[in-house]
Protein backbone atom coordinates (compact mmCIF):
# COMPACT_ATOMS: atom_id res chain seq x y z
CA UNK A 1 0.00 0.00 0.00
CA UNK A 2 1.76 3.50 -0.79
CA UNK A 3 1.58 6.20 1.31
CA UNK A 4 0.93 9.83 0.47
CA UNK A 5 1.82 12.85 2.56
CA UNK A 6 0.85 16.35 2.56
CA UNK A 7 4.40 17.78 1.16
CA UNK A 8 2.99 16.66 -2.44
CA UNK A 9 -0.17 17.71 -4.13
CA UNK A 10 -0.14 15.07 -6.30
CA UNK A 11 -2.37 12.32 -4.09
CA UNK A 12 -5.29 10.24 -5.71
CA UNK A 13 -7.95 11.93 -3.18
CA UNK A 14 -6.88 15.33 -3.84
CA UNK A 15 -6.34 14.65 -7.87
CA UNK A 16 -10.35 13.69 -7.09
CA UNK A 17 -11.00 16.74 -5.34
CA UNK A 18 -9.54 18.88 -8.04
CA UNK A 19 -11.47 16.42 -10.74
CA UNK A 20 -14.80 17.22 -8.89
CA UNK A 21 -14.45 20.82 -8.34
CA UNK A 22 -14.00 20.88 -11.83
CA UNK A 23 -16.57 19.10 -12.84
CA UNK A 24 -18.79 21.25 -10.53
CA UNK A 25 -19.86 18.71 -8.09
CA UNK A 26 -18.27 20.84 -5.16
CA UNK A 27 -18.03 24.34 -4.49
CA UNK A 28 -16.79 24.50 -0.83
CA UNK A 29 -13.41 22.21 0.53
CA UNK A 30 -13.40 21.84 4.59
CA UNK A 31 -10.07 20.71 6.23
CA UNK A 32 -9.63 20.11 9.90
CA UNK A 33 -6.69 23.01 9.79
CA UNK A 34 -4.66 23.96 6.82
CA UNK A 35 -1.58 21.82 6.87
CA UNK A 36 -4.30 18.97 5.72
CA UNK A 37 -5.13 20.39 2.74
CA UNK A 38 -1.32 21.00 1.48
CA UNK A 39 2.31 21.61 3.28
CA UNK A 40 3.71 23.08 0.23
CA UNK A 41 3.58 26.51 0.92
CA UNK A 42 3.35 27.88 -2.48
CA UNK A 43 1.15 25.16 -3.71
CA UNK A 44 -1.10 25.42 -0.34
CA UNK A 45 -1.43 29.58 -1.73
CA UNK A 46 -1.95 29.61 -5.30
CA UNK A 47 -4.89 27.15 -4.72
CA UNK A 48 -5.97 29.55 -1.56
CA UNK A 49 -5.33 32.68 -3.25
CA UNK A 50 -6.20 31.69 -7.25
CA UNK A 51 -7.82 28.34 -8.06
CA UNK A 52 -10.58 27.89 -5.27
CA UNK A 53 -11.87 31.25 -5.84
CA UNK A 54 -11.63 31.31 -9.76
CA UNK A 55 -13.77 28.11 -9.40
CA UNK A 56 -16.10 29.66 -7.04
CA UNK A 57 -14.66 27.32 -3.84
CA UNK A 58 -15.10 27.92 -0.68
CA UNK A 59 -11.95 27.02 1.22
CA UNK A 60 -12.46 26.08 5.42
CA UNK A 61 -10.09 25.58 7.64
CA UNK A 62 -11.55 24.69 11.07
CA UNK A 63 -8.81 25.30 13.33
CA UNK A 64 -7.11 27.57 11.68
CA UNK A 65 -10.73 29.63 11.41
CA UNK A 66 -10.10 29.96 7.71
CA UNK A 67 -13.18 30.91 5.40
CA UNK A 68 -12.28 32.41 2.13
CA UNK A 69 -16.17 33.44 2.47
CA UNK A 70 -15.89 36.10 4.94
CA UNK A 71 -12.62 38.59 5.68
CA UNK A 72 -11.37 37.72 8.73
CA UNK A 73 -8.32 38.59 10.28
CA UNK A 74 -7.34 34.86 10.11
CA UNK A 75 -7.31 35.05 6.28
CA UNK A 76 -4.60 37.49 6.74
CA UNK A 77 -1.91 35.13 7.78
CA UNK A 78 -2.90 32.35 6.37
CA UNK A 79 0.02 32.43 3.98
CA UNK A 80 2.53 32.67 6.86
CA UNK A 81 0.73 29.52 8.57
CA UNK A 82 1.44 27.72 4.96
CA UNK A 83 4.79 28.58 5.19
CA UNK A 84 5.02 27.32 9.14
CA UNK A 85 3.50 24.04 7.63
CA UNK A 86 6.02 23.78 4.86
CA UNK A 87 9.00 24.32 7.37
CA UNK A 88 7.54 22.02 9.51
CA UNK A 89 7.14 18.99 7.28
CA UNK A 90 10.94 19.80 6.39
CA UNK A 91 12.58 19.98 9.62
CA UNK A 92 10.61 16.66 10.90
CA UNK A 93 11.75 15.17 7.45
CA UNK A 94 16.06 15.90 8.29
CA UNK A 95 14.87 14.83 12.13
CA UNK A 96 13.86 11.35 11.20
CA UNK A 97 16.53 10.82 8.24
CA UNK A 98 19.41 11.85 11.30
CA UNK A 99 17.57 9.06 13.51
CA UNK A 100 18.07 6.50 10.86
CA UNK A 101 21.54 7.26 9.53
CA UNK A 102 21.95 7.29 13.72
CA UNK A 103 20.56 3.76 14.17
CA UNK A 104 22.43 2.58 10.81
CA UNK A 105 25.58 3.67 12.45
CA UNK A 106 24.96 1.62 15.52
CA UNK A 107 24.43 -1.41 13.81
CA UNK A 108 20.37 -1.30 14.40
CA UNK A 109 17.61 -3.40 12.76
CA UNK A 110 15.89 -0.90 10.64
CA UNK A 111 13.17 -2.28 9.32
CA UNK A 112 9.98 -2.73 11.22
CA UNK A 113 9.12 -6.98 11.18
CA UNK A 114 12.33 -8.94 12.11
CA UNK A 115 13.31 -11.22 10.01
CA UNK A 116 12.52 -14.78 10.49
CA UNK A 117 13.32 -16.37 14.03
CA UNK A 118 14.81 -12.75 14.92
CA UNK A 119 13.45 -11.22 18.29
CA UNK A 120 13.17 -7.13 18.43
CA UNK A 121 14.82 -5.09 21.24
CA UNK A 122 12.74 -2.27 22.23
Amino acid sequence: MMEFHGTTFDRPEFNRLIADIESQKINMVITKDLSRLGRDYIKTGYYIENYFPENQVRYVSILDGIDTYSETVNNDITPFKAILNDMYAKDISKKIRSVFKEKQKQGEYLCSTPAYRIQKRF
